[in-house]
């Protein structure tokens, strides 16, 4: 990204009031870089930047920004857990995906989840105003990069409760993962202990044959399941 010249954020201050954005990034570099460009821009205020889901799902709700920047792989809790929590508490947030991960998997979970955007890390800093200024006006915004898979995921989906291959337990533990719940939350929910739960999440892994919760989110949301 380079930095903004004088003409560019001339040209976002006329279209825009002060935004208050929160950075989730768990990249130092990537926090302090995008810190640093954004805040060229006079209508953009940085208001805190965290490392972590679970830091971010509590900064929204300590400091209720306008526009949350929010990467998918963070520690502790993921992106687009986060992302689910946040709007759920906070559903006038608006969150922009910007990130490096690319799988249909991830592109549909992370707007499953409520995202109201989705860039892919490397793109321009005048796009990624852009795209900025286009959620906050409450459009949905797709980096061209990633607009076929969803294009592709729109496409008529069967949903057949019938045809679920997991048992009723297992139903609910997926219903509380696409939900954003951690395998601890699941635990006390269910009144079952934290190595039933993973045996759970092992047993509809092996069932949905997919390799994380995302997926298996993924494919109980586009199977109509929950």
């Amino acid at each position: 990204m380079s930095s903004p010249d004088s003409s560019a954020n001339d040209n976002f201050s006329l279209q825009m009031p002060t935004l208050r954005l929160l950075i989730v990034e768990d990249d130092p570099v990537m926090r302090l870089g995008l810190e640093h460009l954004l805040s060229g821009y006079s209508q953009l205020e940085i208001v805190e930047q965290v490392e972590d889901g679970y830091s971010g799902v509590e900064a929204v709700l300590r400091l209720q920004p306008d526009l949350v920047i929010m990467d998918i792989g963070l520690p502790e809790l993921d992106g687009i857990a986060a992302t689910q929590q946040i709007k759920a508490q906070r559903p006038e947030t608006r969150v922009m995906m910007l990130t490096s991960h690319r799988s249909e998997q991830e592109i549909v979970a992370a707007l499953s989840s409520g995202a109201d955007g989705y860039c892919v890390k490397g793109v321009g800093l005048e796009k990624l105003v852009m795209a900025i200024a286009c959620v906050h006006d409450g459009a949905v915004y797709l980096d061209p990069q990633v607009a076929q898979c969803v294009v592709q995921h729109l496409q008529p989906v069967l949903r057949n409760q019938a045809s679920s291959p997991l048992t009723e337990r297992e139903l609910e533990v997926l219903k509380l993962i696409v939900d954003g719940y951690s395998n601890p939350e699941i635990a006390a929910t269910l009144y079952i202990s934290l190595s039933t739960v993973k045996a759970h999440i092992r047993g509809i892994m092996n069932k949905l044959a997919v390799d994380d919760r995302v997926q298996a989110a993924v494919v109980a949301l586009r199977s109509g399941w929950i």
